[in-house]
Order: C-alpha cells, then structure tokens, then sequence
C-alpha cells in the first residue's frame, strides 16, 4: 500500500513482526564526548526524576554524552573536572581531532561479533547527539560548523558490518536539539524544549538527514530523540519512511512542541497526536502487559556514552540485564541497552562482560524470549516467594523464575495445567513430573541445578 502524510493513514500501520519477534537491541553511543568521557556518578535517571527532580539531575547530569553542556553550568561537577583536565580555555569542539583519529583504529565487525554472542537483533546507532557532531560524512553539514563530522563513514561502516552478523542497522538522530545552531545551556526540565531549534535553515537539514539516514543506509528505524520542530513536515517523512521501508518503525520521540512534556514515574508522556509504533521509557519500563509496543531504554551503567569513572557497582552485571529483559519482554517491551564505546571503539570490559553473560544465558533459554508474545498475565510467584514472569509462543507457555528455586519441589501459584501437558525445564532434556494441587502446579525439578540468572520452564501445550 501506499502511506499518505496523514495520521490516519499513518495509523495503519502495523508493527513488523520482527519487531515484535527481536526483543533485544543495542543503542551505541559514540562521540566527542567519548574523548573526555565522564560523568559524575549521580545515579539511573529515573530514580533522580522521582526523587530529586530534573533540576538536580541537570545539575549533576550523570550522562557522558551531555559533557558539552554539563561543563557550561559553572560550579557543577563537570565544569570542575573539565577545568581540572584541559584548563578553562580548552573549548569542546578541541576533541573532534583526536575522534578523528581514533575511529580509524576501529573494526566494526568485533561488535558485530560481540553482539551476535549477545544476540543482539537490531542495533541504533547514535548519528549525531545534540552537539551536532555527525557521525556520517553528510552532503549536509551545520552551517556554523562545517566541518563537524567524522572523516570515516561510521553509519555505513556499522550499517555493512551489522548486515553481515545478520543484525538490523537503526539509526537515532537529534531532531530537536543541535547546538551547533543554539547553544543553549539546559538546566532543567523547561530548558529542553525551549532549546528545541525551530527556524526553517534547521527545519530543511534535520528533514535532508533523515531521508539521507533513510535512503542512503536504509535505516529501519527511525529513533528521535527530544522532540521535533513545531513546523517541520514530520508526516510526510514518515510517509516517505513507510513507502520505501513498509517493515521500518518509529518511536514517539517527534513530539512537536514547545513546553515541557509530562512525567509519570519517571517516563516522559509523548503527545498523543503524532504518530509512532513505539514507546521508549528510559531507564524505567511498565509495570504491567501493555497493549501496545514498547522499548525500555538505558545503558548498561549510569551513562549511554563511555564514562570512565563507572566501575563494576554502576554497571548491570549479566543477572541484571537477563531479569530486566525477562521482565519487560513478559510485558510487551523490548529492551534495548546501551554501550558507550572509548573514542577508538573499544567497548569496556565491564559493559562486555555484561553482555557476553546476557548471551550465555540465552543461548540455553532465547526460545522462552525470542519471537515470544505476553500471556494472559505476566508475573507470577512460586509456594516459596520466587518470582516468575511469564510468555507464550506457538503452542507453549514459558515460565520463568528470576531466581533459583529453593526447594526441588515448586508450586506455581494460580497456574492451571491441562492433561497430558509437558513440563521440561530449558537445559535439560527430560519431562518432568508434575501434578496439579488445587490452583497451583507443582513440578519436581531436577537435582543439583547449576548456578544461573534464571530458570524456564517450558508448558506444552500452553494452558488456557
């Protein structure tokens, strides 16, 4: 079919089944801001907005890709570090050599590898943050800063490399801020989107970068970021999106306004009127099966660009990570993590370890993730206390626990099985025993399970 630049037509759009089917995606974050790469240790986004609100968390931004604009709010952290490594009169724009000649030294295909160990289905690749800098040598550079870009083409470079590892290449783009043509300093929550630039010099180039991320690399997903100006022609890019790529997505981050967006426990609430396939709370998720898609974004410590004052109590160790994508995929999420690469593309040990285990995990249990949809409910408990998430696929239920049972004998509660059901637990080849023992379903596990994140059992048929 056709896609015409209206929100009716635009709504009929379905999400791809491989979107649905992917669950787990890798935002790369990778810039100037890799250079001096720190941020003060302040804490996950959401815990700062519930509990000391925006204000603070501005004040003591613990994201490394906002140093541009942390070391510019004098007396705060940042400000002090910068002046402390590189002298006061050492300007941000001074790192774009150095990442220059760093991403030289990079090969794309040990990520390639890295993430299909992960079992990474989709990457988003973050072509340009709010500094401007670009990461693709664009026909479309800033006016104010024309030769503000990569020398090497990384967003292609990534694009073929993903390709070949059998992973789909996305792309996020700041839409909203650039401060290569508004350099404001943002200090609360107000302060974004007022710095949202909204003259029509920026309105043509955001517009000429996303069809060039669109047409040129063939990004399937269209991940903005901070809004979108108030007049740029966003339908009809999505239109044009939707008919050159039908399987492509798109996020809710295109919201078109000027005054600050709602936050309900810790989620940014998106206009309601525009379009998109996807929600992205960040550093936060559902507490509950959502009826439409979500994607639950964060890094894997306190940063989405490299921060090398993290270390191993910031970081989410394998366990972490594989009950948080249990838990959002049982609600109808994705999750997608974050690494943020040194300026040469090294990815840090600890954010590597994290993953290689996420990996590990699912290549005894991805049947119980992958291609899976919510059942009627998605958390559970077992007779003692341990908690279970719940998914189904083609026929069969998966019932996982996101810790070790503690007894060989588990009742799940309010769990009705149907005769002749088989019960086997992922990992081990033989059924189990089981009965059914008023609402709850009991099951004998095997002996002396080996240490894990989690444990799945697999139902077939699925229960009604």
């Amino acid at each position: 079919m056709t896609y015409l630049p209206t929100i009716a037509s635009l709504k009929s759009h379905s999400v791809p089944d491989w979107y649905n089917d992917a669950k787990l995606g890798m935002m790369i974050c990778w810039g100037l801001y890799s250079v001096p790469g720190w941020a003060p240790l302040t804490g996950e986004l959401a815990e700062i907005a519930q509990t000391e609100g925006f204000e603070a968390f501005f004040a003591r931004n613990p994201y490394a890709e906002w140093y541009w604009n942390s070391m510019r709010i004098a007396g705060s952290p940042t400000w002090h570090y910068h002046r402390q490594q590189y002298g006061e009169h050492l300007d941000y724009d001074a790192f774009a050599n150095e990442f220059n000649a760093s991403v030289e030294k990079w090969d794309p295909d040990e990520w390639g590898r890295l993430f299909r160990r992960a079992h990474v289905e989709y990457t988003v690749l973050v072509t340009k943050h709010h500094d401007g800098f670009l990461l693709w040598p664009s026909k479309r550079t800033s006016p104010y800063k024309p030769h503000y870009h990569t020398r090497r083409d990384l967003v292609g470079d990534l694009a073929e490399a993903m390709r070949r590892y059998g992973i789909r290449p996305g792309a996020y783009y700041s839409g909203g801020i650039d401060w290569s043509f508004k350099p404001s300093v943002i200090r609360n929550h107000g302060d974004v989107y007022q710095a949202i630039v909204q003259t029509p010099e920026f309105i043509d180039y955001v517009d000429y970068h996303w069809r060039e991320l669109i047409d040129r690399y063939g990004t399937p997903i269209l991940w903005n970021d901070i809004g979108y100006p108030i007049n740029a022609p966003a339908l009809d890019l999505f239109a044009h999106f939707y008919n050159v790529r039908p399987d492509g997505v798109i996020n809710d981050r295109f919201g078109q306004t000027t005054e600050p967006l709602p936050v309900e426990n810790g989620i940014v609430r998106n206009p309601d009127g525009l379009h998109f396939d996807f929600t992205t709370p960040e550093y936060s998720s559902y507490k509950e099966i959502k009826p439409f898609k979500w994607e639950s974004t964060r890094g894997i410590g306190y940063s989405y660009g490299y921060n090398r004052a993290e270390t191993e109590e910031t970081y989410l160790s394998a366990e972490q990570a594989v009950h948080m994508l249990v838990d959002i995929v049982s609600k109808n999420g994705n999750l997608i993590l974050n690494v943020g690469p040194m300026p040469d593309g090294t990815i840090p040990e600890l954010q590597r370890r994290c993953l290689e285990g996420l990996g590990a995990w699912l290549d005894v249990n991805g049947e119980a993730i992958f291609g899976t949809r919510p059942w009627t409910t998605a958390e559970g408990v077992t007779d003692t206390g341990v908690a279970v998430r719940f998914t189904q696929k083609d026929g069969t239920l998966f019932a996982t626990f996101l810790e070790a049972p503690r007894d060989v004998h588990v009742g799940i509660r309010s769990v009705q099985a149907q005769p002749g059901t088989e019960v086997r637990l992922l990992g081990h080849e033989p059924g189990l025993p089981w009965r059914q023992q008023g609402a709850d379903l009991r099951v004998e596990l095997p002996s002396g399970l080996q240490l894990a994140p989690a444990y799945v059992l697999k139902l077939t048929p699925a229960l009604s």
